[in-house]
């Protein structure tokens, strides 16, 4: 495939029950696809890190992707992957491990997203907001629907 595959991920995270949501909406030419999930008793580096590496399943190898967020710990996690390579004390290190390796396989650009409204960074913030709420009870994890996805605003 030679299109750029597109990834907008967000995340929610509450510090008073540190319970926490993460979305993502990818947009692979025309096809639209997306999954929401969450967890309790979690930093947002943890919910970040679990949203990214949800984001990566099931890519098509070698395909080309950029990552579109409004969460500073999202857009600036390529560069972070280094550094905590050298840091072997950081927290979320299995996670760091995985999105390195994930990192490693493919071209991958990550991009600061603006929230506006009608666009697939405040569809998916919402969609983490969702996650986060249903994960003070219990992990969460489900498809975002076909039906919904339409919404996003993806731009074509």
């Amino acid at each position: 495939m030679s299109d750029i595959i597109r990834i907008w991920v967000e995340i929610s995270h509450q510090a008073a029950f540190r319970s926490g949501g993460w979305a993502f909406v990818r947009a692979e030419g025309s096809a639209l696809s997306g999954a929401a999930g969450g967890e309790r008793s979690a930093s947002p580096d943890r919910i970040a890190l679990a949203g990214l590496l949800e984001a990566f399943t099931d890519l098509p190898p070698n395909a080309a992707v950029e990552v579109l967020s409004a969460t500073p710990g999202i857009a600036g996690a390529g560069r972070r992957v280094s550094e905590i390579e050298a840091d072997q004390g950081a927290e979320n290190l299995e996670l760091w491990a995985r999105l390195s390796a994930a990192l490693k396989a493919r071209p991958i650009r990550f991009s600061a997203a603006a929230n506006q409204p009608r666009t697939p960074t405040a569809f998916a913030i919402a969609w983490a907001e969702l996650a986060r709420d249903k994960a003070k009870t219990r992990p969460f994890r489900a498809a975002i629907p076909k039906v919904n996805l339409m919404k996003a605003g993806v731009p074509a």
